[in-house]
């Protein structure tokens, strides 16, 4: 077998992202889509009806693509995992959906979708990790549990930045996202803002910057959470057994 030239291995091939960091990076691209049709309501009854149903056709297809990564990962179709395909499954037909609608039922349509991503994504970890432990290696950054949160409320698209009279603050929606803790993301280079992509906080206030995960730091959260000592993430603690909730009832 004939050794490739040298020129050709110059280049590394980035690897294909995991199935875990592909549901991350599809609650992304919902946090992005809903943040341009809050940009299209905004722009008022003038603006282009249909300028989201590409961008609504796009999401559908990857979270499909999203679907086979899960059923390429071959694991045993518990109860919890088997609802977490269904719920993917229902985000494509909401998304294909969506395109056919205004932007107002749009975005109503897809209003959920980042953190249902992101509790599929919270499963499959759990599942992985639960039925073949950790076989990866360690992590390049190892997150504190501070870390690891402002990581999830980001990809849930939880978390806006605002300048006001020389001050930033940080706005988050569930668990608490300090000014300096998003510093800290932003200098380890796994959280950036992009300016004036949110909506606003009020009717008539200026747009808001969407703090999201970079490609390093969607990669230290797959890794979060798939450590074999990582606690559920938020929102994916799975609901108690039938005789255990029987027994809770009487």
């Amino acid at each position: 077998m004939t050794t490739p030239p040298a020129e050709s291995l110059l280049f590394d091939v980035a690897a294909p992202p995991t199935p875990v960091e592909r549901l991350l990076l599809l609650a992304d691209q919902y946090v992005q889509h809903n943040d341009m049709l809050d940009r299209l309501l905004r722009a008022g009854p003038a603006s282009e009806p249909d300028a989201h149903a590409d961008s609504a056709q796009q999401l559908a297809a990857a979270t499909r693509t999203a679907i086979k990564a899960v059923a390429d990962a071959r694991l045993f179709h518990n109860h919890e995992l088997s609802n977490a395909v269904v719920r993917l499954q229902q985000l494509a037909f909401l998304s294909s959906a969506s395109a056919d609608q205004g932007p107002h039922t749009a975005r109503t349509l897809t209003a959920l979708a980042p953190e249902a991503a992101m509790e599929c994504a919270g499963t499959l970890a759990y599942e992985i990790r639960h039925r073949r432990g950790s076989t990866g290696s360690v992590p390049h950054h190892r997150l504190t549990s501070t870390h690891r949160t402002a990581l999830w409320e980001i990809g849930c698209g939880n978390v806006v930045a605002t300048n006001s009279l020389g001050r930033q603050y940080v706005h988050y929606r569930d668990e608490r996202v300090l000014i300096g803790t998003l510093r800290a993301l932003e200098a380890d280079g796994l959280a950036e803002r992009v300016p004036k992509a949110a909506p606003s906080a009020y009717i008539g206030g200026p747009l808001q910057d969407r703090v999201c995960l970079t490609a390093a730091g969607t990669t230290a959260l797959a890794a979060a959470i798939s450590s074999p000592h990582s606690a559920r993430p938020p929102g994916t603690t799975p609901a108690p057994a039938p005789a255990e909730s029987a027994a809770r009832t009487r």
